[in-house]
C-alpha cells in the first residue's frame, strides 16, 4: 500500500510480530475521545475506502470473518466461530458465530458473506481492493464482468460458507482480515446506493451517529457488539478541518485527545523535549520502507554495478537525522518488524570512494547525468537535495524533478520516464503483515507494467517463480520455511539492487491524559492512529 493511500495503515504499522497487547479487560467503559484531522473523510464504505484516515474508522464500524488481536499482527477469528482449511490448502470453511447482528438489528448470515465478497470483486463497484481476492476460484471471470458471481464462494447453510481457491495462498487469512473483506448488509447497500459510504451499516464496535461534512463525525458504542466489554468508550468524535499545529494546541489545552495527523514535524523536538508531553508519546515501528527506485530499463541503471554504486553512495544516517531521527536506516526492502526480515544482513555500506571505483569499473569514470523525481511536499525536496549531494560526491549529476504527487506516480508508471524516484510521501506501507505484500506490487513482474507501482521496472522471472512457490506453502509447520524462502528472495533482490532502501519510518502517537491503554494500542498494526475499540477514558475510572 502506498503512502498516498496509507500515510501513517494501512495499510499497516507493526508494533509486535505476535505478542498480544496487555489489553485491560477490566478497564472501565464510558467516556469519550476527540481525534483531530485536517481533511474530511472521503468515504466509510469498506469496499472503497483505502487511505490512512478512513482505514481505522472503517475497522471500528465493520467486521470481517477474520481480524487481529489488539496491538498485534496475530490473526484471530472475528465474525467466524471457526476456520478450517483442507489438506491441499484450497478449501476454506468458515462457520459464523451465532447471534451477531448488523447495526440495523438483522442477524448476519452466510449469504451476507457471499454478497459482500461478490460486491467488492464486482467491477461495477470499482473497488481498489478487488485484486486482493484474485486467488478465489472464479475471480478472473467475475472481475471481467462475466458470470453471476464468485464461483468459489458457496453458502452451505445460514451459518457456513465455503471458499474455494484456484491456488493455495498462505496470505488468504490476512486478505480476509482486510477492510475490503468486511461483511455488509445487502439491503442497506441497496437502500443507500452511492451514499453507502456516507450511511455505513456494519457490525463493528461502533456505529456512525453523526456526520457533518467538513466539521465532525461522531461514532457511538454499538451496544450489541459481539465481544463483551468492547468498545471501552461510549463515543469517539472526529473533529475535522484542523491544521496539525492547531490540533496540537487543542490537545495541549485539553480540547482533544489524539492529533490524528501526528505530531507536526516543526513541533516534534519541542514536544519531545518537554517531559510532560514526551511521557505521553508512544513510539512504534511501521511496516514501511522509504526507498529510491533505480529504473532497471533505463541506462545507465540497466547496469547492476551502477545500481550497486548508487547504493553505496547514499548517506542514510544523514537523511534519517534530517527528519529528527523519526526513522531507522534501512538496508533491505523489508522493514525490521516484518516476518522474513534478515537481521544479519548488512547491505551496502556507505562508501563513496568504493562507489566511485565501482562506477569507473562499470565504464563511468566521469560519472553521468540523470534525473531524480520527488514529491514536492516537505521534507521530501530536502531529502532529494541530500541524495543529490551524495551522488555529486561520486561524480553523478542528478537534476531534481520536484512535482505533485500524481505527476511523480504517473512518471513512475512509464518505463522510460523516471530514471530515479525518491518514494518519500508515497513510500510503501504493507496492506497486511506478510512479506509477500512487499513483493508483488512493487518488485514483482506483475507490477512492472504501465501504471504499475514497480517504478524500478524490475522483473526477475526466476524470483517471481520462487515467490509463487513461497505463497503456496500453506501446510502446517511450513511458516518458518516460508519466511526463510521470502528472506532469501529479498536478499537476492538486493544483489540485483533495483532499490536503494533508505529508512523505515517510526510512528509517534501523542495522546492526552484523558485516554489510556496499553502502549501497543496507540501504535496498533491495523488501527491508526489508535485502536478506537480498546482505548479507554481515564475519566471513567
Amino acid at each position: 500500500m502506498t503512502r498516498t493511500l496509507l500515510t501513517g495503515i494501512a495499510t499497516l504499522a507493526l508494533t509486535a510480530t505476535g505478542a498480544l497487547a496487555q489489553v485491560d479487560e477490566d478497564a472501565p467503559q464510558g467516556g469519550e475521545m476527540v481525534v483531530t484531522y485536517q481533511d474530511d473523510v472521503a468515504t466509510l464504505d469498506p469496499a472503497i475506502g483505502y487511505d490512512w484516515q478512513n482505514w481505522s474508522m472503517i475497522k471500528s464500524l465493520f467486521d470481517g470473518l477474520m481480524g487481529y488481536k489488539p496491538g498485534t499482527t496475530t490473526l484471530r477469528n472475528e465474525l467466524a466461530e471457526s476456520h478450517e482449511i483442507s489438506g491441499d490448502g484450497l478449501t476454506h470453511t468458515f462457520a459464523l458465530k451465532d447471534g451477531i447482528t448488523f447495526h440495523n438489528g438483522r442477524e448476519i448470515t452466510a449469504e451476507d458473506v457471499k454478497y459482500s465478497l461478490e460486491r467488492v470483486t464486482n467491477p461495477e463497484t470499482r473497488s481498489p481492493g478487488a485484486g486482493f481476492f484474485s486467488m478465489i476460484e472464479g475471480f478472473d471471470s467475475w472481475n471481467a464482468g462475466e458470470g453471476e458471481g464468485l464461483l468459489g464462494v458457496t453458502v452451505i447453510d445460514d451459518k457456513t460458507v465455503e471458499i474455494t481457491l484456484s491456488r493455495p495462498d498462505a496470505t488468504f487469512g490476512h486478505v480476509m482480515a482486510l477492510n475490503f473483506a468486511s461483511i455488509v448488509p445487502q439491503e442497506a447497500v441497496e437502500a443507500s446506493g452511492e451514499d453507502f459510504g456516507r450511511e455505513p451499516v456494519g457490525s463493528g464496535a461502533f456505529r456512525l451517529a453523526e456526520w457533518t461534512p467538513g466539521q465532525q463525525l461522531v461514532f457511538e458504542r454499538f451496544e450489541d457488539y459481539h465481544r463483551e466489554g468492547v468498545p471501552k468508550l461510549d463515543q469517539v468524535t472526529f473533529s475535522i478541518g484542523l491544521e496539525p499545529t492547531v490540533a496540537l494546541l487543542r490537545l495541549q489545552s485539553g480540547e482533544a485527545d489524539v492529533p490524528g495527523d501526528g505530531i507536526p514535524p516543526a513541533q516534534f523536538l519541542q514536544v519531545m523535549n518537554d517531559p510532560a508531553q514526551a511521557e505521553r508519546v508512544v513510539e512504534g515501528g511501521q511496516l514501511q520502507t522509504g526507498y529510491i527506485t533505480l529504473n532497471t530499463q533505463m541506462a545507465p541503471f540497466d547496469n547492476v554495478d551502477v545500481r550497486k554504486a548508487v547504493n553505496m553512495a547514499i548517506n542514510k544516517d544523514r537523511i534519517t537525522q534530517m527528519i529528527n531521527n523519526r526513522a531507522v536506516p534501512a538496508n533491505q526492502p523489508l522493514p525490521p518488524t516484518m516476518p522474513g526480515y534478515a537481521e544479519d544482513y548488512e547491505g551496502y555500506a556507505y562508501d563513496p570512494e568504493g562507489a566511485m571505483q565501482m562506477l569507473a569499473d562499470a565504464g563511468f569514470p566521469d560519472g553521468f547525468t540523470t534525473e531524480l523525481y520527488v514529491m514536492n511536499v516537505d521534507p521530501n525536496p530536502r531529502i532529494a537535495q541530500a541524495i543529490q549531494q551524495d551522488l555529486a560526491e561520486i561524480g553523478v549529476t542528478a537534476e531534481i524533478r520536484s512535482l505533485a504527487q500524481a505527476n511523480v506516480i504517473a512518471a513512475g508508471g512509464e518505463a522510460d520516464q523516471a530514471p530515479m524516484i525518491w518514494s518519500g510521501g508515497m513510500a510503501w506501507i504493507a496492506d497486511f503483515p506478510d512479506p509477500s505484500n512487499f513483493y508483488g506490487p512493487i518488485l514483482g513482474c506483475a507490477g512492472a507494467v504501465p501504471g504499475g507501482w514497480n517504478w524500478a521496472w524490475y522483473c526477475n522471472e526466476e524470483i517471481d517463480a520462487r515467490a509463487a512457490e513461497a505463497d503456496a506453502m500453506t501446510g502446517e509447520g511450513q511458516q518458518g520455511a516460508r519466511e526463510d524462502a521470502w528472506r532469501q528472495i529479498y536478499l537476492d533482490i538486493m544483489e540485483d539492487a533495483p532499490w536503494v532502501p533508505v529508512f523505515n519510518e517510526q510512528r509517534f502517537t501523542l495522546h492526552s491524559e484523558g485516554v489510556a491503554g496499553d502502549d501497543t494500542l496507540f501504535v496498533d498494526p491495523v488501527h491508526i492512529p489508535v485502536n478506537y475499540d480498546y482505548i479507554h477514558s481515564t475519566e471513567a475510572e
